[in-house]
């Protein structure tokens, strides 16, 4: 149940400490997620804050100094869900005439990282309050359960019947090299772009990019996932947004040995359309386009949020600028696959697989590619991306060319 004590309706744009009008929350957003959850608190101008963490029971609290309770703040108890793995409720006090307090009641104890972000695109200041496990979410523990699962529903469905007898023979040890190749699957990381706080772009009847490429990443796992020998994993399962860096690192973590980054482009006139397919360059763009869509895709976190006071030695080392020479050439080869692929059910942009600085395509060591399904601004594409049939074939015509890829490109093997 939610808990929240109401300040008097006196108070609500009671002047603040230096005698001023109060500064204003003009928006609270929520983004649960089991990887993390995310509040946020946005203001036509910045105000002071602080953070306290307190136990028994298990809370965040946020001092919000001159800040009045506005209709806003008013909502943001509401905005908790009940499948939230981390907040159970959100209420408000004082701690002073001039100080609103907000309690964030928790369901267990939490790692919390407080952060603001300065105004970008049509956001104002923002207070950010990250919520995390205390321990965090390992993507290839995550990958091995799932397949656990996957195969003790198997067995649940097979019908059962009596094993034929067969005629005993001496067991012969198996080398290494024949355990490694049985237990090695082929692991693709599937990257839906944007998400939470960034919409992505937004189609002419207001689809928004972050929710299709979600959709198609969904369905293209779920074909992944029943091809034999093959497996993939989720950069993001919900709507939240996961900074471009950790995007490459999650595909690290779970040894991937394909990385494919799913957008839907958008573009100034309405009349562009067409599908593309984008591998890393160290040279420079291979055309104007292709650099200027890197930039806009690059400047992703600025949006979504990342806190930069955060700096982990794992996640500086992914974006190294290595040589990747032998990383961007086999990228290109499966994007052409996949070019081939996508250019079955829909137009395409280019005829060739175009190249520029994508950040989430940096990884050293794993061949990585960016497929702009479609044009989300066009507003025959944007219907397309929305119809469910279409999201499928999108999906099957990138699983296709990936198939296409590793029968002539088997990656090396390894006990994973």
């Amino acid at each position: 149940m939610l808990r929240w004590s109401l300040l008097p309706a006196a108070s609500w744009f009671a002047p603040g400490v230096h005698g001023s009008i109060a500064p204003r929350i003009a928006s609270t957003r929520l983004w649960p997620a089991q990887e993390y959850t995310r509040l946020i608190l946005e203001s036509p101008a910045p105000f002071p804050h602080q953070m306290l963490v307190l136990k028994e029971p298990n809370r965040v609290v946020l001092d919000l100094e001159g800040v009045a309770l506005t209709p806003p703040l008013m909502e943001l108890p509401l905005r908790v869900q009940a499948a939230d793995p981390y907040i159970a409720s959100i209420r408000f006090g004082t701690r002073a005439p001039s100080t609103l307090r907000l309690v964030v009641d928790l369901h267990t104890e939490v790692r919390p990282q407080l952060f603001s972000l300065a105004p970008v695109a049509e956001f104002g200041h923002r207070v950010v309050l990250d919520l995390y496990p205390l321990t965090p979410l390992d993507p290839l523990m995550a990958l091995i359960e799932e397949a656990q699962k996957n195969e003790a529903r198997a067995m649940e469905r097979a019908p059962e019947s009596a094993p034929e007898p067969r005629p005993e023979r001496k067991p012969e040890p198996k080398s290494a090299e024949t355990r490694v190749e049985m237990r090695r699957k082929i692991t693709i990381a599937l990257d839906p772009g944007h998400g939470g706080e960034d919409p992505g772009a937004i189609g002419p009847r207001g689809t928004q990019e972050k929710h299709v490429v979600l959709a198609i990443a969904k369905r293209l796992k779920t074909m992944i996932d029943r091809e034999p020998g093959m497996r993939a994993m989720l950069t993001r399962d919900d709507d939240y947004y996961v900074p471009l860096a950790m995007r490459v690192q999650k595909a690290r973590q779970v040894h991937a040995d394909l990385f494919i980054s799913i957008h839907a482009d958008a573009f100034t006139m309405p009349t562009a359309r067409g599908s593309s397919v984008f591998a890393l360059s160290e040279h420079g763009a291979t055309s104007a386009a292709a650099k200027w869509l890197a930039q806009k895709e690059n400047a992703a976190d600025l949006i979504g949020g990342v806190n930069l006071g955060v700096r982990e030695p794992v996640l500086a080392r992914t974006l190294l600028d290595l040589s990747q020479t032998a990383q961007i050439s086999d990228s290109l080869k499966v994007g052409r696959n996949v070019l081939d692929g996508i250019g079955m059910i829909n137009q395409l942009h280019k005829a060739s697989v175009e190249q520029a600085g994508f950040a989430v395509l940096k990884a050293p060591d794993i061949p990585s590619i960016l497929v702009e399904t479609a044009f989300i601004s066009n507003p025959e594409e944007e219907m397309k991306l929305r119809n469910e049939k279409q999201q499928a074939r999108f999906a099957e015509s990138i699983h296709s060319g990936v198939r296409r890829y590793f029968a002539s490109n088997p990656p090396l093997a390894r006990a994973l």
